[in-house]
C-alpha cells in the first residue's frame, strides 16, 4: 500500500482528514540504523554524508568566526560561521539532518540565538 494513501486513510479513520502532516524536521529524533547529514547551499546545491563514516570532529572557537571540521572516511568538511558551539554538540549526538548556509549578506538578519553557518567546504580526504 502507498505510504501517502495509508497516512490519508489513517487521518480519515481519526475523523480529521485536514490535519497537517508532521514536517520532516531538522533533527534525527528516533534511533535508526542509518542517519545522514545533508548540507545545503544557497544556490540549491546539496550533498549528504552518512554519520556512520564520521570519524572525528573538531571545534575551533576562532577569533570572530567559529569553525567545525568533520573528518569522514573519504571527505573533510569544514563549516564556518557564528555561534557554532551548539551545532558541534548536536553533531556529537548525530542529530542534525540539515545544515544550511546563510548568504553572508543576511547574517545580520539571522536569529542570534541560532547557529549561523556562512561557508561549507568539502575536500577529499588524503
Amino acid at each position: 500500500m502507498n505510504h501517502g494513501f495509508k497516512l490519508r486513510f489513517d487521518q480519515m479513520r481519526e475523523s480529521n482528514p485536514t490535519r497537517e502532516q508532521e514536517p520532516d524536521g531538522e533533527a534525527n529524533h528516533s534511533p535508526g540504523s542509518h542517519r545522514n547529514l545533508c548540507l545545503v547551499w544557497p544556490d540549491g546545491r546539496r550533498a549528504f554524508f552518512n554519520y556512520a563514516y564520521l570519524i572525528e570532529g573538531e571545534f575551533d572557537p576562532g577569533n570572530e568566526k567559529n569553525s567545525i571540521q568533520l573528518h569522514f572516511s573519504a571527505y573533510k568538511i569544514t563549516l564556518q560561521g557564528y555561534g557554532l558551539a551548539t551545532l558541534f554538540t548536536a553533531l556529537l549526538d548525530h542529530s542534525p539532518r540539515f545544515i544550511s548556509v546563510i548568504d553572508a549578506r543576511y547574517v545580520m538578519d539571522a536569529d542570534p540565538e541560532k547557529e549561523i553557518v556562512t561557508d561549507i567546504f568539502i575536500e577529499k580526504a588524503e
